[in-house]
């Protein structure tokens, strides 16, 4: 049996560039995630501004006191559809959540390899 017990691997760069290589994938997967991110917080924004919009039209309605009927049923559309896209992006930030901390796990996955190879050639 041989002593040498490590894998000679396709790649002929060096180990610390994989590894650079690597932290670079994940660093740019972390930059794809925080656009994706900045992307939802900006709809949010969206949705809150006319959630305020909403708000300042209802106040108008009831300043007015006359028969709003019709208004309020458009109205309570209007809410029921901000309803269903916040219940969407609810959703999606949550999936973005679960792909974060799978992010993390790997990432201290790796680190934990790094350190345990680190500490080898130590």
């Amino acid at each position: 049996m041989s002593e040498d017990r490590t894998l000679d691997l396709p790649d002929n760069r060096s180990f610390e560039e994989r590894v650079f290589a690597r932290f670079d994938a994940m660093e740019s997967r972390f930059d794809a995630m925080k656009s994706r991110f900045d992307t939802m917080e900006a709809r949010f924004d969206a949705v809150d501004a006319r959630l305020a919009g909403l708000d300042t039209r209802v106040q108008v309605l009831e300043a007015r006191a006359c028969d709003t009927k019709p208004i309020w049923e458009r109205a309570l559309a209007e809410i029921l559809t901000v309803k269903e896209r916040l219940e969407n992006f609810e959703r999606k930030f949550d999936l973005l959540i679960q792909d974060m901390m799978q992010l993390r796990g790997d990432q201290r996955r790796v680190e934990g390899q790094f350190d345990a190879l680190k500490s080898k050639l130590a």
